[in-house]
């Protein structure tokens, strides 16, 4: 982690107060997981408060839905008989923190900003530091276009969840998770209190170390592919990818919702991929955006621990926790199929809310991100220690008592 900010071009949820804003009424509050949209002069028109929060909302819920399709299906194509690793989120988790590690550090796919092209690159003979506040004033205002932002936290927030991952750590604890190598409705080996703790640990160090190391190694390849990377036309941005996007943001979106209201697989035996992605889509657009209001309001409170995504974090956490109890407790939900409906959308509201809700990508771009390494120890040990203990609590009142019941669509 590095010593100070200046040296974290990759810095995702703290916006940088140099970002200018020369029209003041057409901005956001700056305050929060991003700099307030502050369009620079140019030829075209600057885009109206009220059109960039549409935008920003639309792409949110546009990307929302994709990453929480990748990130289900890549939990599918990585929980197998055999598997290395029986935690299955952890490769979304790496997957969305390395292409968080890229646009972060990318300093061509939104070279126009707002519509103005950078300035010409630096005389030879400029001093060394110069670059880096280039960098750094780009970082600001990129984080200002509605598409990245649908990108990071909207695509990338919600390919990852810090709450699935924190369900494992419990799970783990516990010696209750769930191994695809075992035969169906076999009981896992019972085992002392040390292994558990050695679980625990393990799961902690495999997410965190591989998340920020997919962090870094995506930083990398934005610097390795700058002469590659194409630049995002921004009038054609402006005037196509927009509005198209509002379009099927909304329209996917209540699309989802009908599909939920008729589920091919309610009455039709047991739980398919279908029934599990169609509730996950309902719930992860809210999800997405309570996570970008409460970083927006928050993370500015406290520059050395971003508030905001810890709150979300633990907030998403201890829902995942409620829900899972739910889920796993026997006699609840009379006869399938309401069992099974119950079960689904508990399901959806795990899958597709709290992994919303939660994220690592942002996560691990603040412990990164941070101005020294006590604050980023601090933070990453306050959100882990918290969100396992509510879990204990939470989930370890069931499981210590009456015990966990195999879920109707598990």
């Amino acid at each position: 982690m590095p010593s100070t900010t200046e040296d974290n071009p990759s810095e995702n949820n703290y916006p940088l107060r140099e970002a200018q804003q020369t029209n003041p009424n057409e901005s956001w509050a700056s305050s929060g997981d991003h700099a307030a949209p502050a369009p620079h002069a140019s030829a075209a028109q600057p885009l109206s408060k009220h059109a960039t929060r549409i935008y920003t909302v639309s792409y949110l819920i546009f990307f929302s839905l994709l990453g929480t399709l990748a990130r289900l299906g890549l939990q599918e194509l990585t929980f197998y008989t055999g598997a290395p690793i029986v935690t299955g989120v952890l490769w979304a988790n790496v997957g969305g923190s390395l292409v968080m590690g890229f646009l972060s550090e990318d300093q061509n796919l939104f070279r126009e900003e707002w519509g103005q092209k950078s300035a010409k690159e630096p005389a030879p003979d400029a001093v060394e530091i110069e670059p880096k506040i280039k960098n750094k004033k780009h970082l600001a205002v990129k984080k200002t276009i509605p598409l990245y932002i649908g990108l990071t936290t909207g695509f990338c927030g919600c390919f990852t969840s810090f709450s699935s991952f924190m369900r494992d750590v419990f799970l783990a604890l516990a010696n209750a998770l769930p191994d695809p190598s075992l035969p169906t409705g076999s009981h896992i080996t019972s085992r002392n209190g040390g292994y558990s703790f050695m679980a625990l640990v393990a799961v902690i160090i495999l997410t965190v170390s591989l998340s920020l190391s997919a962090l870094i190694v995506g930083a990398h390849l934005a610097l390795a592919l700058t002469r590659v990377t194409p630049t995002v036309p921004f009038a054609f941005t402006r005037r196509v990818v927009d509005r198209v996007v509002v379009v099927l943001a909304w329209g996917c979106w209540l699309g989802a919702v009908f599909l939920a209201i008729w589920p091919p697989d309610r009455h039709n035996g047991p739980d398919v991929w279908r029934g599990r992605a169609v509730f996950a889509l309902v719930f992860a657009p809210l999800g997405c955006l309570f996570r970008f209001y409460v970083s927006l309001h928050l993370n500015s409170r406290i520059p050395t621990f971003p508030l905001g995504t810890f709150a979300a974090n633990i907030f998403g956490t201890i829902i995942e926790g409620l829900c899972y109890d739910l889920q796993h407790v026997r006699g609840l939900g009379a006869v399938v199929p309401a069992a099974l409906t119950g079960c689904q959308v508990l399901q959806g509201v795990m899958d597709g809310f709290c992994g919303s809700t939660t994220t690592i990508s942002t996560w691990v771009a603040e412990l990164k991100g941070l101005a020294h390494r006590r604050h980023s120890y601090l933070y990453g040990s306050a959100s882990v220690l918290v969100a396992l203990g509510f879990l204990v609590v939470i989930m370890g009142s069931l499981l210590w008592t009456r015990g966990f019941a195999e879920p109707v669509c598990g």
